[in-house]
């Protein structure tokens, strides 16, 4: 089975809302970032991949890994 690749919490360039993406894909979208947040990792959990925030401009706010994790503790959350 191929894994999927990671889940990307972004903005929707035409409006205020956010949009959940995997594989290029979109998933799903939110009318806030919590809300897109929520259902990427949801979804990040149940795949067992990468979920990546980013911000408005585009920059990575924050990126979590649900699978294949290093033995060395997360110390961002």
């Amino acid at each position: 089975m191929t894994k999927k690749g990671g889940v990307h919490i972004v903005a929707k360039s035409d409006s205020n809302r956010w949009q959940v993406k995997q594989s290029g894909e979109v998933q799903s979208t939110h009318g806030t970032q919590k809300a897109a947040i929520d259902r990427g990792t949801a979804i990040g959990r149940r795949e067992k991949v990468d979920v990546v925030t980013h911000g408005r401009d585009g920059k990575i706010r924050s990126k979590d890994s649900y699978g294949n994790e290093s033995k060395v503790k997360d110390t961002e959350h």
